[in-house]
């Protein structure tokens, strides 16, 4: 579990592709002081294993679905990456839930400068927009942020300052792709109607205020 506070940029200093997957090597310092084998560590909001790590890198292995539902193969020798450990029981929680799960790729399509503030709209696939609610959570390339307007197939969010700072994502322009995870609370809600078992029904929900 992450919470979508990048802790820090890293580099890809090796990538070995496979036949529908993927090994990385990423150079990096500050997460490494207590990193372990089996660890998890959010790479652009994709949760991946730490396999192998020394002082000064560590290697990941990405599986056939995390390369068709992320940005993870247009990764290079070169690239920089958002990194998060997963979250210690007793860590504070500065963002939203978020599993590392990418439920799919945005398009930034515009990029607006206002006061301090950096505002993006990002055209999402039409089976996420179901998620986005106005002042609700959206984790954009594994960083926690709030959507600010929804559109019908677009939403907006703003960047501060300290983000812009301490991730990639103010970096990226019109175009570019995006690794989109939504709010998994909302998630969890529309299982729960699906299956609409005896004493968690619709009307129950509704009853209870959800």
């Amino acid at each position: 579990m992450f919470t979508g506070i990048i802790e820090e940029v890293g580099t890809v200093t090796a990538l070995r592709q496979k036949p529908q997957a993927m090994e990385l090597t990423i150079s990096c310092s500050f997460i490494l002081d207590d990193v372990k084998r089996g660890d998890s560590i959010s790479i652009n909001g994709v949760c991946l294993t730490v396999a192998t790590h020394d002082h000064k890198t560590f290697t990941a292995d990405v599986i056939p679905e995390t390369v068709r539902s992320s940005t993870m193969s247009e990764l290079r020798a070169g690239s920089r990456v958002n990194l998060e450990r997963a979250m210690p029981v007793n860590g504070r929680f500065g963002g939203h839930f978020i599993s590392g799960h990418a439920d799919g790729v945005g398009i930034i399509r515009s990029v607006k400068k206002e006061a301090n503030a950096v505002t993006k709209t990002i055209e999402l696939d039409s089976s996420l927009m179901k998620y986005m609610m106005k002042k609700g959570s959206i984790a954009v390339d594994g960083t926690s942020l709030t959507v600010f307007s929804v559109g019908t197939n677009t939403v907006t969010i703003s960047l501060i300052p300290t983000t812009r700072e301490d991730s990639l994502l103010g970096e990226k322009g019109t175009g570019q792709r995006v690794n989109i995870e939504c709010d998994l609370l909302a998630k969890y809600t529309e299982r729960i109607q699906q299956t609409d078992k005896p004493g968690m029904s619709r009307n129950w929900l509704a009853e209870q205020g959800f």
